[in-house]
């Protein structure tokens, strides 16, 4: 087997001789370069160098020291450094070239392509020219790592990486190794791939998988909508002619916000001796 062939994978070499620049290794028939940049330490001749095999930014195959976690047929989380529109992100494997994950393999719509900081579990490639690609996990993959989940675990709340993402819905890893779902209701807006988000297990299935909610829960959710009409009050100096018997499609308008949940944010106000209403009008309660 070539050295090219190697390409994407751990492999123990020799040194054959040493530079000003580096090492040359060699499997006794090929050599390859091992920077001094991307070596550990100082070698000898002769000395054996476990190294990770990848082509440079000039088409050469290339040696380095540092062994990333992701490798031709082994998957890990990756970080994302950069992202250009026309091509695709870019992640770090921990060796001086960033991994390219192609255009191809990420969804259609860019604004939920992955952003520096988000994580995205992949694995390697590599093409006809021995250029390594990220290539994402497919849904059994991410079955093999994952852990079932029990009724104990209903109602929790989780943290996790969105590893697919779709119309309908988006597919998340949590953090405890749970496979999820969030169904479209139950988001804001599409979460990013890769992205991090937090929500709560709202069913968990027979086969261990759950449904997720990114949507606040009714509490946090009541006094997040009282802090944002509160702050709509105070914008009008303190009055503004909207209370509980408002008509459902000016509250929606005014608010983004049903009749119902209107009514409790009010509600919530009016206990905490916040407003006070007035005809039609609700006020700002003054000291």
């Amino acid at each position: 087997m070539s050295l090219n062939e190697l390409t994407g994978q751990t492999t123990t070499l020799t040194v054959a001789r040493k530079a000003s620049f580096g090492y040359f290794l060699t499997d006794g028939n090929e050599d390859v370069l091992l920077h001094i940049n991307e070596a550990d330490r100082e070698y000898e001749e002769n000395e054996s160098v476990e190294v990770f095999l990848y082509v440079d930014s000039e088409g050469r195959t290339s040696a380095t020291t540092t062994i990333p976690e992701v490798a031709i047929g082994r998957y890990a989380w990756l970080k994302v450094t950069d992202t250009n529109p026309k091509i695709g992100v870019f992640l770090d494997i921990g060796i001086k070239k960033d991994l390219l994950l192609g255009i191809d393999d990420l969804p259609v719509h860019k604004s939920v392509w992955p952003k520096a900081g988000d994580l995205v579990y992949v694995t390697l490639r590599v093409n006809r020219n021995y250029l390594l690609y990220a290539r994402l996990a497919s849904d059994p993959i991410i079955e093999s790592i994952s852990t079932k989940a029990t009724r104990k675990d209903f109602n929790k709340n989780i943290q996790g990486h969105i590893y697919r993402t779709a119309k309908v819905g988006s597919w998340i890893y949590t953090l405890e190794g749970f496979k999820g779902f969030i169904h479209e209701s139950q988001r804001l807006k599409e979460p990013r791939l890769g992205q991090k988000v937090e929500g709560r297990i709202i069913d968990v299935k027979e086969d261990g998988t759950v449904n997720i909610s990114l949507l606040a829960r009714k509490e946090e959710s009541q006094d997040q909508d009282a802090e944002r009409i509160y702050e709509y009050l105070l914008s009008r100096n303190g009055a503004m002619p909207y209370t509980d018997k408002s008509m459902p499609e000016e509250i929606q308008e005014r608010f983004q916000l049903s009749k119902g949940a209107f009514k409790r944010a009010i509600g919530k106000l009016l206990k905490d001796g916040r407003v006070y209403q007035e005809g039609n009008w609700t006020y700002q309660k003054k000291d």
